[in-house]
């Protein structure tokens, strides 16, 4: 498990390097190609977009600092724990083990589920063998329940506000890693359809934010 030296979460997280990142190492699509086995990850429909601006639902107030553990999506059977995600050394967001299907991570360099601010989530679409994590991410919906287990004993509870996929070249690095006034989560995989020649050629990102805790 990969740790980063420090806790910046000040710095802006607006990296291009982060979302080149995503793009590239959150899916091998390999399986799909294996004699025709498997089948494509859902998408999300454009209707599951626009996200909410914060007034349709009430956000809760932030949550005291303490690292995430455990994630949960109950409307896509997502129980995942969460490792701790850093920086590589060219400065690009790191991955879990492509190895473990059942592995997402979260960007400890950033803000932690609950605080106040964007606190981003990662995981793989698929590996050699099949569905990984997140394959399911694109069939989320609107008001879906995500939650995150502390190290505190504590549970963040988010709201799904929207669910959009974007291309690689045209990914809206500011609207998905942007700092927030109130807290926030976003969460990652691989998507936009796949081919031979450039994998898979985009990103289905979650876009939620606090509503409760327990």
């Amino acid at each position: 498990m990969r740790r980063s030296a420090r806790r910046g979460r000040s710095a802006g997280l607006g990296d291009t390097a982060i979302a080149a990142v995503t793009v590239v190492a959150l899916g091998s699509g390999v399986w799909l190609l294996d004699g025709g086995a498997g089948t494509a990850p859902p998408q999300p429909p454009a209707a599951e977009g626009r996200p909410d601006p914060g007034g349709a639902r009430l956000a809760a107030p932030a949550l005291a600092p303490s690292p995430p553990t455990r994630i949960r999506i109950p409307a896509i059977r997502v129980n995942a724990p969460l490792m701790g995600l850093a920086l590589t050394p060219s400065g690009s967001l790191d991955v879990p083990p492509t190895r473990n299907k059942n592995l997402a991570g979260w960007y400890e360099s950033g803000t932690l589920p609950g605080e106040t601010g964007t606190a981003i989530v990662a995981g793989h679409v698929d590996n050699v063998e099949g569905p990984a994590v997140f394959y399911s991410l694109g069939a989320l919906r609107r008001d879906a329940r995500i939650e995150v287990d502390r190290r505190d004993g504590s549970v963040a509870v988010f709201t799904v506000d929207a669910v959009e996929v974007y291309a690689a070249r045209n990914f809206p690095d500011e609207k998905v890693y942007g700092a927030a006034a109130r807290p926030e989560l976003r969460v990652i995989t691989c998507g936009g359809g796949y081919s031979k020649s450039t994998g898979y050629q985009g990103n289905v990102v979650v876009f939620a934010h606090l509503t409760g805790s327990r």
